[in-house]
């Protein structure tokens, strides 16, 4: 009986002992950081890292011991992610998900200050008579600014029930749960199955992705002052995932995520950091997608005013958590492996760079992506695939038919539904966009069906994009819309510049920077490109040939006049 008892005291001596060791593990880190102070050749930096999650819902489910060298012990994990948290680490291991709210205004504060730039450095002071005290002057937003001016301020005509991709009261049917919202819940209807309509209740309370669906038009994927969407942006970067599955087609990994208020998104992944560039000798067609241009190609299209493209935003996504953890495609799952630098990876199945060599990696479990919103269910809301009558030849050593054939355009000009209506204006459009965003890989378009052929052109999959600073063949508009010319003439002036505009525009999503610097120059000088050529072309053949009057989109009147204009210059 003593004996058994000196045996239960030595457990709890050993246990105790445990604890202590474990105790004194966890503080260790935060005893080097506070023991080393201000004078490490840190610059007095005070600002806290917050480690992301720990690689432990994986971790809870080994064994870690001598066994598994290759798994990092409690310790050096933290370590990893103190590391990964440094200002000069690579920028998918900046986590984001538990700043606090004082971080969260710091943040906003260097945001700010990043983004006036010079200006702020050189503002003006001006004197105060009465008490001798001196006033900076404020910085004017550009953005606001060029979002103030009359071209950013026509109206659309009138929207009838015809020009709307749903009718609220009977075409859309939607499960109250899924807004992740009480007021949703009808406790008196608990047990009905009944889907009822989204008339039945205010719009206020539509979950945001469903207010964008309900949104579009003839015209516009959204209107110019939606609120509802920076409610969509900040949905898709705080939303909790609740499953993920890889999409399936294309060349690369694409994942679908769902959220908890049931909507959905498209997660491009990080492939490659911001400075590094497509060489000159790799064809467009091999080339990664990049997340930043996804996101950057959002904010271009707004900004040119077409409002063609999706909602996109900037989000870290923690792999384990928030992919593996909650996924149920069994092939993504298998992919997940821990990297020899005991980060976690995987690689997915597509039919390029879906390989151990190529695999997608955090820092350690950490990687930013771009999530685009989905637009409306095609069993909702159908939409026609066009092939893009420009597109390259995807072919190593021949040129498409338009790169050799010079009348070509002539012949396209001839084919429906080309040779009426705005389409071909939209193609310029198209052809604008893609040449500033660098985009070389736009073979296909989309519309939406309901609306015929009167209707604008989707700009989806931007992934591509991000121009590089060498030049490239591109083909250049012949033809224009005077809003996007009048438009294109006010983002070249030197009050606006696009390059200042996209900068401001992109300070405010959470992966900022999205671009580097070249790549908003290059932006720049290819703007003045297509200037050049458009003032070429009204020198040659005219103003009145090459800029088309649309005050009023797809009016019956413009349509005519357009499509007499055409005939008589055929």
């Amino acid at each position: 009986m003593i004996l058994f008892r000196k045996f239960r005291v030595l457990i709890l001596m050993v246990f105790l002992v445990a604890c202590t060791m474990h105790i004194m593990i966890d503080l260790l880190p935060k005893l080097e950081k506070r023991a080393a102070g201000p004078d490490t050749g840190n610059g007095g930096c005070q600002c806290a890292h917050i480690p992301s999650e720990e690689v432990g819902s994986w971790g809870k489910q080994r064994i870690r011991s001598a066994v598994e060298p290759g798994w990092p012990d409690k310790h050096t994990l933290r370590i990893l992610q103190d590391f990964s948290n440094e200002p000069n680490s690579n920028l998918t291991s900046h986590s984001l998900e538990k700043i606090t709210a004082i971080g969260e205004r710091l943040e906003a504060f260097k945001r700010m200050k990043q983004f006036a730039g010079a200006a702020d450095n050189q503002k003006t002071l001006i004197g105060d008579a009465s008490g001798g005290k001196t006033v900076s002057v404020p910085v004017v937003s550009r953005l606001a600014a060029l979002f103030e001016h009359p071209l950013y301020k026509t109206d659309l005509p009138t929207i009838t029930d015809d020009d709307t991709l749903f009718n609220v009261n009977t075409d859309i049917r939607f499960y109250p749960k899924a807004a992740g919202n009480q007021e949703w819940h009808n406790e008196a209807n608990a047990e009905d199955d009944e889907y009822p309509p989204t008339g039945d209740v205010t719009a206020d309370s539509y979950p945001n992705w469903l207010r964008f669906h309900i949104g579009i038009n003839r015209y516009e994927l959204y209107s110019r002052h939606n609120s509802v969407l920076d409610a969509l942006l900040k949905d898709l970067v705080t939303q909790r995932i609740t499953s993920v599955a890889m999409k399936s087609g294309g060349t690369q990994l694409k994942l679908i995520m769902t959220f908890q208020n049931y909507g959905q998104a498209l997660f491009k992944p990080m492939k490659q950091t911001r400075e590094q560039e497509t060489p000159p000798d790799f064809f467009y067609f091999s080339d990664f997608e990049r997340h930043n241009a996804e996101i950057a190609a959002f904010h271009l299209d707004r900004i040119l005013d077409f409002r063609r493209v999706p909602p996109v935003a900037g989000r870290l996504v923690n792999m384990t958590r928030e992919i593996r953890d909650v996924t149920r495609d069994k092939k993504l799952w298998r992919t997940f492996f821990i990297s020899p630098a005991n980060n976690v990876c995987f690689y997915g199945e597509c039919s390029y760079y879906c390989s151990t060599e190529h695999a997608l990696c955090g820092r350690p479990d950490q990687i930013q992506g771009s999530l685009a919103a989905f637009l409306p269910d095609l069993a909702l809301a159908k939409r026609k695939t066009w092939r893009n009558p420009w597109r390259r030849s995807y072919h190593k050593r021949k040129k498409a038919e338009w790169e050799v054939d010079p009348d070509y355009c002539d012949e396209v000009k001839q084919t429906p539904p080309y040779d009426r209506g705005s389409r071909l204006l939209d193609i310029m459009d198209m052809t604008i966009f893609d040449f500033l965003m660098g985009n070389m890989d736009r073979h296909h378009y989309e519309t939406f069906e309901k609306f015929g052929n009167d209707t604008f052109i989707i700009h989806l999959d931007n992934g591509r994009g991000a121009p590089p600073p060498y030049p490239f063949a591109f083909l250049l508009p012949h033809r224009v819309r005077r809003s996007t010319h009048l438009r294109l003439q006010l983002l070249a002036k030197e009050e606006y510049q696009l390059s200042h505009l996209m900068e401001e525009s992109l300070v405010r999503d959470r992966l900022h920077p999205v671009l580097i610097q070249p790549h908003l120059e290059a932006m720049d000088r290819r703007l003045r490109l297509v200037l050049q050529v458009l003032a070429v072309c009204v020198e040659k053949e005219g103003y009145s040939n090459v800029v088309e009057v649309d005050d009023i989109p797809w009016a019956r009147g413009a349509r005519d006049t357009a499509t007499r204009r055409n005939a008589i210059h055929r």
